[in-house]
């Protein structure tokens, strides 16, 4: 069966009221499609098995009407789907571009689904993905919400004030943001995406003087104006300097998405503002924390980049190909492939790096770190990077001799030994090989530790000594005087990972 027609979804917004009243009236929210699926058939539903659902939703009336039509994209009949639409008419939601006529049956031309990302369930328009039913991936496609939009939802900063939601798509960040903030400005250069975001906005009953849609490329439709948050999901797909798909493709050479959201995200940061940025960047010979360091400025933010994972250019092209509709293995596909790897490898990418980058404005000289966390995190990451750029601006004025610590709740020791020789009496014995501070919680962050630092951090409290009096009891029970500057690099360093906190 041929897809459907990809029709303009410009007008959408008008049949939303009527939407909001029937998935209310019928709970197809977020807790009441999974308490219709039950856990497996809402597990098979993420998987894109259609099967388990349509079972689950076998006599389930208005719901599993509006699951089967919405996240099955299944044909379904004309009476049963105006029975779930209430006073949404039928012809009205085909001429506005959600649904397409089929016979005598309808089926989603669009798609239409709750989300629950902590404050209750939103409902969100995009252009169907393909996942149940195979379907034109065009040029201006909408991208639904995937990974990517979900993991900048967990790392976003809690907005506050007014809010950049830089390549809006569908809209997703700003529906997010508006749970708090009280003003965004979401931009993109495709009208279909601000048509969608726009009907999200409105049957989410969002206000309109809450918002302003602008059309344009990167920071122009901003101007000159500053925000208290920036959230950016660019098209950071790193490729040649083509556009095949609007929500991925920027046009720019390998990295060069990422390089502009990144360098310039700081000129409309108001002061103390914060960017929570997407980004990829390619990894050649050289470290690629010296990369993404060039994109950030000298002066003005402190920054936190957080590598997430790296990816080989085979499995990247061939993943982004699938994402398109494309077989990598034959025709298109396999040609766009081979392209794609060869300018690769004329440009010297031997990987693709994906993560984080947060920046907070702060009229200061810049501090940078951009560390690898590939391992399994709490999120939640928003608040943890929020915490973070608070511990480096305290640091940048604390005097930490004069300065009371304590350690962070949870913060445990891991010794690690090996079995060596001894003398030939002793035998064998325990030789200690490193110990480490460990973080329980948030990005688990480990720092390894010798004796003299194990009994400084053991010495901290937050009711006792200062840092510089506990340092000197150390030294004089020790006989051991530490290097100028050491014990201040250390403490700083399990400061700003959030294992030793002040006293405040």
């Amino acid at each position: 069966m041929t897809s459907p027609p990809i029709t303009p979804v410009d007008d959408l917004h008008t049949i939303t009221p009527g939407l909001r009243q029937a998935f209310e009236a019928h709970r197809y929210d977020a807790d009441g499609v999974l308490d219709l699926l039950g856990v497996d058939a809402h597990a098979a539903l993420g998987r894109a098995e259609p099967v388990p659902v349509r079972r689950a939703c076998r006599d389930a009336g208005e719901l599993g009407t509006l699951i089967r039509l919405l996240l099955l994209n299944d044909s379904c009949p004309r009476a049963e789907v105006a029975a779930a639409l209430g006073s949404v008419d039928i012809d009205a939601a085909v001429a506005v571009g959600m649904l397409h006529a089929d016979g005598d049956d309808v089926r989603a031309a669009i798609d239409v689904r709750p989300l629950d990302s902590g404050h209750g369930t939103r409902w969100l328009f995009s252009d169907l993905d393909g996942a149940m039913r195979p379907t034109t991936i065009t040029p201006d496609h909408v991208l639904g919400v995937g990974q990517a939009s979900l993991s900048l939802l967990r790392a976003t900063v809690a907005p506050a004030g007014r809010v950049l939601d830089l390549g809006t798509g569908c809209g997703v960040q700003a529906v997010h943001a508006l749970s708090s903030a009280d003003q965004v400005t979401a931009t993109d250069i495709t009208a279909r995406s601000l048509a969608m975001t726009r009907a999200g906005l409105a049957i989410n009953d969002i206000a309109p003087d809450r918002y302003d849609l602008r059309s344009g490329p990167w920071f122009s439709p901003a101007g000159s104006q500053r925000f208290d948050r920036i959230v950016a999901n660019p098209p950071f797909v790193v490729g040649p300097p083509t556009v095949t798909h609007s929500y991925r493709d920027s046009g720019l050479d390998l990295d060069g998405a990422s390089e502009l959201v990144v360098s310039g995200a700081a000129d409309h940061l108001a002061d103390g503002g914060t960017a929570c940025m997407l980004a990829s960047w390619v990894i050649t010979g050289d470290d690629w924390r010296d990369r993404v360091a060039s994109w950030i400025p000298d002066h003005g933010v402190d920054a936190w980049v957080v590598q997430r994972d790296v990816a080989d250019p085979a499995l990247y092209v061939g993943t982004w190909l699938r994402d398109a509709g494309y077989d990598p293995r034959s025709g298109p596909g396999a040609a766009l492939a081979d392209d794609w790897l060869a300018h690769f490898e004329r440009s010297g990418v031997e990987g693709i790096g994906f993560g984080f980058v947060f920046l907070r404005s702060t009229g200061e000289p810049t501090d940078l770190l951009a560390e690898e966390l590939s391992h399994a995190l709490d999120d939640p990451l928003g608040p943890e990077a929020s915490e973070y750029l608070d511990r480096v601006a305290w640091l940048r004025t604390a005097d930490l001799e004069a300065s009371r610590f304590r350690a962070a709740d949870g913060v445990a020791l891991e010794q690690i030994s090996t079995l060596s020789a001894g003398s030939a009496a002793d035998g064998l014995g325990w030789g200690e090989v490193v110990a480490r501070l460990h973080r329980a919680d948030g990005p688990r962050w480990t720092h390894e530790i010798d004796s003299w630092g194990r009994s400084l951090v053991a010495g901290l409290r937050a009711d006792g000594l200062p840092l510089g009096d506990v340092t000197a009891l150390l030294a004089a029970a020790t006989g051991e005087e530490p290097e100028p500057g050491a014990i201040e690099g250390f403490v700083a360093a399990l400061v700003r990972h959030g294992l030793l906190l002040p006293a405040r």
